[in-house]
């Protein structure tokens, strides 16, 4: 199920692709702040309830939802799954975001290129020259392409695996919500509340990211991308982080991080990769990259599938 889901939602992706665009997600936010007005006095054990209330109220709706539907008919449920998938799925979202900052370096516009990568990031970009564009961009992407397609699908085959249904899926995206949203709160206003939301978010990504970084190994140069992940991985501001980032420029033959201008000043950053130094051209290598590792997951569920069946 977990195969046909994840297909069927990435083709609707490009069938609808405006659809997740008229949807309000505000609601989402009046959700998280129930519990954050309820529940925060700036402990940490009450930033702990708060997740847990949060998150346990839609795995209960949405596990019930799916295993009463799969009673009535297993396609009823496999429709539910694909509408959840769907929804959780960002994969044509963050490749034509990608895509739109590729062309505008290629047609030598720095300035579109600048503010199309200030908005994904959230960082202001425009003192950064077209190669030093292109190496941030290739970053994001590599991490975007976890974030929004492949932790997604590590958590819906956990949540098929626990038989929670789809439900892995939803508690991994509000995860990432409620650590956008609690888990930047000041700690000088709001104490230890935020803190479990970002550990939360840690440990959900722990496996997902180390999966997709063997993923890159695997579908690009093994050799290059395991021994970068060994020894520069660690050096990276954010470790976790810099597991993929390592392993993906290792699997490309490209040398991301460097020190970049922003902010009227230079923010330090390690060395990682090996081989060419990034340019716009290996955006289109990160593109193939990231579309080969998603084959190889659906080809691995497949075989997966059909080894069940066959036993």
């Amino acid at each position: 199920m977990s195969l046909f889901s994840i297909i069927a939602a990435l083709l609707l992706e490009r069938w609808q692709p405006d659809a997740k665009g008229r949807l309000s997600y505000e609601w989402v936010q009046r959700y998280a702040d129930f519990f954050r007005l309820r529940f925060n006095t700036g402990e940490h054990h009450h930033g702990r309830l708060a997740w847990l209330a949060a998150c346990s109220l839609p795995v209960f709706l949405i596990g019930l939802t799916f295993h009463l539907l799969d009673a009535l008919h297993p396609l009823l449920a496999l429709i539910f799954t694909i509408a959840v998938a769907f929804l959780a799925l960002n994969f044509r979202a963050f490749l034509d975001r990608f895509a739109a900052i590729h062309q505008a370096l290629r047609d030598h516009d720095r300035e579109t290129a600048a503010t199309l990568l200030s908005l994904w990031r959230g960082v202001p970009s425009q003192e950064l020259d077209e190669i030093e564009l292109a190496r941030v961009a290739i970053e994001t992407a590599l991490l975007a392409a976890c974030r929004e397609a492949f932790a997604v699908i590590v958590w819906l085959i956990l949540g098929m695996l626990l038989g929670l249904g789809p439900a892995g899926m939803v508690i991994y995206r509000l995860t990432q919500y409620l650590d956008r949203h609690w888990g930047a709160l000041s700690d000088l206003d709001h104490g230890d509340f935020g803190v479990f939301s970002r550990q939360a978010l840690h440990w959900m990504e722990w496996l997902p990211l180390r999966l997709n970084a063997m993923t890159y190994a695997i579908v690009g140069n093994f050799e290059d991308a395991v021994f970068c992940w060994r020894t520069q991985a660690k050096i990276w501001p954010q470790p976790e982080a810099g597991i993929l980032l390592a392993s993906g420029a290792g699997a490309m033959g490209v040398r991301l991080g460097h020190p970049i201008p922003e902010n009227g000043g230079l923010t330090e950053r390690p060395e990682l990769g090996m081989g060419d130094e990034a340019d716009p051209d290996y955006m289109q290598s990160t593109t193939g990259l990231i579309w080969r590792g998603l084959v190889f997951w659906l080809v691995l569920l497949l075989l997966l599938n059909l080894a069940t069946l066959v036993s």
